[in-house]
């Protein structure tokens, strides 16, 4: 790989100021998409999800605990296979304990699922040392009905909301040629008794976990700070961590 050209400190800045004014952009693109997403209507979930836990069978709303939020991650895990997917494995080793803490502190639960049996995943979570919340969807439809399991024989193939013309068209007919498990993530909210997804990513947008920020900008609640206007250098944000102006 090519290293990149050697310049003056001078004509550096130069570079790196017009970078800066393209990071700015894609900042204020960024926080007016999280808007967007926060304004995105749910859909109410009816059908009775029974997942495996540790604790034996789950419910969709026992996942949330005590929160009002819960963000899955569809983990890649064939009933067949007897290690996790590669990819997958290395977005869950990155999970911190801090990083859980803090969503829960944001009224935000988390929870692997995958369709793996619970004996399965409960092996291969001790062998790499996990301590996150992962259940089993094993004998559910939850997989396919937020199609990141894909099998024509057991529901209609879609991923990353195209159907089988669409994803021909895109050049992705491959994901038609027979069983397979895919990634994403999906956000659901609850009020009351009542559970609603509210937002699904797949493919490279499932690769947004790696922070608090980045998992919340996924949810309907968002980042629940509120801030008020600064007024001298008495003003102070009303929650704990700040986002900075430019």
């Amino acid at each position: 790989m090519s290293l990149p050209a050697v310049t003056s400190r001078e004509q550096w800045l130069v570079a790196r100021k017009e970078l800066l004014a393209r990071e700015k952009e894609l900042t204020r693109l960024k926080d007016a998409l999280n808007a967007s997403r926060r304004q995105l209507p749910m859909v109410r979930i009816d059908m009775d999800y029974v997942f495996t836990g540790p604790d034996g069978a789950a419910s969709l709303l026992d996942l949330f605990g005590p929160s009002r939020q819960l963000i899955v991650q569809h983990v890649m895990f064939d009933p067949a296979w007897d290690d996790a997917c590669p990819s997958c494995t290395a977005s869950l080793d990155e999970l911190a304990d801090g990083l859980l803490r803090h969503l829960q502190g944001r009224d935000t639960a988390f929870a692997a699922v995958a369709r793996a049996p619970f004996a399965k995943i409960a092996e291969y979570k001790a062998r790499r040392g996990w301590d996150f919340d992962w259940y089993s969807s094993y004998g559910s439809d939850f997989n396919y009905d937020f199609h990141v399991s894909m099998d024509a024989s057991v529901a209609p193939v879609q991923y990353n909301y195209r159907g089988e013309a669409e994803l021909k068209e895109a050049g992705m007919g491959w994901i038609l040629d027979g069983a397979s498990e895919q990634p994403g993530v999906s956000c659901f909210l609850r009020d009351g008794d009542a559970v609603f997804h509210t937002y699904s990513t797949f493919g490279r947008g499932a690769e947004q976990l790696g922070g608090t920020y980045a998992l919340l900008d996924m949810t309907a609640l968002g980042r629940q700070e509120e801030w008020e206007e600064p007024k001298g250098r008495a003003a102070a944000p009303l929650q704990a961590i700040p986002i900075f102006a430019e």
